[in-house]
């Protein structure tokens, strides 16, 4: 591409900018209800099975507009969608600090996530398309660093304001916040210059999936961000629980401030695209998955430091895998790439819908040994997966994958 943006360009710096902000807005609107759950029960008498909808409804209906929105994406262009989106959630999560019940809750949560389905994926395509190869790791790491950044700001912020205000005043500040962080991420991102419209329809979407599903490498990817997000997603909604209770008996603003440990996956999302683009995707994925796998054990620990050093290793470990993968999918696609990612997003938050559903199941069933037993059966498998994307030949020698 002639007009791909260089690292240490101002063009490249100006999307980082905007990509940062786009990730931050995304997965703060979207997580800021994670450290509520417990909250949320007790005010509406639910079990933690029933509390997690309040966030697996936005990520089951985000899995399916992305399929949708990276299809229109194609055919509009990338920027519009992608501030509509921000835009969109942004209204949606103020009215939810209106909602009088937990339905209407769960409505507006679900509206949200079709909202939000214009960003993500078409974040990874306008990479895909803008960045220059060898510079790409580094950009979709900043993505997701942003992402990071956010979840964490949302439940750190979230439940201070909850204990210090109430919930409602929360998430209309985070709200606020991501109509603010849409601003930036709109008057940051450069006009694209490598776009090409796709032809639209229902023929061509049913087209494209098709051709990404008999790529191997993608069917495996796909399979990968599923498992994954599921552990993710499963870990923090039931660490809340356990660190309310005994033996450590924390407040929520405290079980809120463990959030603070998403900011090593700023680091690590970024020193995984670069692992990635020196060493190849394929040598550092299946050992992050096993350090991960590390992290959930030490999470069995009734030292409250043990727990929090095994959380930070498998959020290390976490946007690190999903830094490698999701760069991959850009790489791996051919046209049309919008939906490529669109389909790994798919699968990804319809894991972390899925499996945080049966993780809250394995919680009332059988506390924290049952979660992370079921965890790392998920891990076992994501490991599985690694090991057969490992024997994949490379498709490309001009980026190590």
């Amino acid at each position: 591409m002639s007009n791909a943006a260089i690292a240490g360009s101002p063009r490249f710096k100006s999307i980082n900018r905007a990509m940062l902000f786009g990730g931050l807005a995304t997965f703060s609107l979207l997580y800021c209800v994670q450290p509520l759950m417990p909250l949320l029960a007790a005010q509406f008498a639910l079990t933690a099975a029933q509390g997690s909808w309040v966030l697996s409804i936005s990520t089951l209906t985000l899995a399916v507009s992305l399929v949708v929105s990276g299809a229109l994406s194609d055919r509009i262009g990338r920027k519009p969608l992608m501030a509509g989106a921000m835009a969109a959630a942004s209204v949606l999560t103020v009215l939810c600090a209106f909602a009088q019940d937990y339905m209407q809750l769960l409505v507006l949560r679900a509206l949200l996530g079709v909202a939000l389905g214009g960003m993500p994926a078409v974040a990874m395509a306008y990479l895909a398309e803008e960045i220059d190869r060898p510079s790409l790791g580094i950009s979709m790491g900043m993505y997701i660093g942003g992402s990071a950044l956010g979840g964490m700001l949302a439940r750190v912020l979230v439940s201070i304001g909850s204990d210090l205000l109430s919930w409602r005043i929360a998430l209309a500040a985070a709200g606020a916040a991501g109509l603010y962080a849409a601003w930036e991420f709109c008057r940051s991102l450069p006009a694209q210059a490598n776009f090409r419209p796709a032809r639209p329809g229902l023929r061509a979407l049913a087209d494209g999936a098709r051709a990404h599903f008999s790529d191997e490498g993608l069917r495996w990817l796909f399979a990968l961000g599923l498992l994954v997000m599921g552990v993710f997603v499963s870990l923090y909604n039931c660490i809340s629980y356990r660190l309310l209770g005994a033996p450590f008996g924390l407040g929520h603003g405290a079980v809120g401030a463990i959030s603070v440990l998403y900011t090593i996956g700023i680091y690590s999302s970024v020193w995984a695209g670069r692992m990635a683009d020196r060493y190849g995707r394929r040598n550092v994925l299946w050992m992050v998955l096993a350090l991960m796998m590390a992290g959930l054990v030490l999470t069995l620990s009734s030292s409250l430091a043990v727990v929090i050093g095994g959380l930070a290793l498998v959020t290390f470990c976490f946007f690190a895998a999903h830094s490698i993968a999701s760069s991959w999918v850009g790489l791996r696609a051919r046209a049309p790439q919008a939906l490529a990612s669109a389909l790994y997003l798919f699968f990804y938050y319809l894991g972390g819908s899925l499996v945080a559903w049966v993780a809250g199941m394995a919680w009332d069933a059988a506390g924290w040994t049952g979660v992370v037993s079921l965890l790392l059966a998920t891990l076992g498998a994501a490991m599985l997966v690694a090991l057969r994307l490992r024997g994949l030949a490379p498709i490309a020698a001009r980026a190590p994958a």
